[in-house]
């Protein structure tokens, strides 16, 4: 996989998100700028909001809807009503390594399908020389130093979450595309 020198992303951007509707309106903006061949590694934890994200970028590259946690189930495709690429949604959570993932034959979709890969980080480099890395946290109060809890709150109450985005790769180096 080729980054930039150093390693770091080619750009960054924080976003805020007051609650899941604007998580999934700002997934959605972010889903009508993907292409096929496009890797998404969203970070967050159990309840962070990955799937709702996921719901969003659905929305935005025009894919059936019905997107659910994948957590019973490893790999799910939603196939574009629009001509577009489908989704492809993974969860690697479940999964101790790479090569668990490459059995699942991710690279046959690749090409031709947006990948999204909840709990991926170290297990999916390989798969593009370019990534999105998506990191899902809510800010809870917490001490001085500013503590990041990353759950949704089970009650139901919306709280802004912060959307971090990570570009590696030559896909991103034009600069953010939100």
């Amino acid at each position: 996989m080729s980054e930039p020198a150093g390693g770091g992303p080619e750009w960054t951007a924080e976003l805020t998100a007051v609650d899941a509707e604007s998580t999934q309106n700002l997934a959605s903006r972010l889903g009508a700028a993907l292409r096929a061949g496009d890797l998404l590694v969203l970070t967050g934890e159990l309840g962070a909001g990955k799937t709702t994200f996921t719901q969003g970028l659905g929305e935005g590259l025009g894919v059936r809807p019905g997107i659910i946690s994948p957590t019973f189930v490893l790999v799910r495709v939603h196939p574009s009503l629009v001509g577009g690429p489908d989704l492809v949604h993974v969860d690697a959570y479940r999964l101790g390594s790479a090569e668990e993932l490459d059995d699942i034959d991710l690279e046959s979709t690749m090409a031709s399908s947006v990948t999204v890969v909840e709990w991926g980080r170290g297990k999916v480099e390989h798969l593009s020389d370019s990534r999105l890395e998506v990191s899902l946290l809510r800010e809870t109060g917490g001490d001085a130093v500013g503590e990041l809890v990353l759950d949704f709150d089970e009650t139901g109450d919306d709280e802004p979450r912060i959307i971090r985005i990570e570009a590696f790769g030559p896909r991103w180096d034009s600069g953010p595309v939100l």
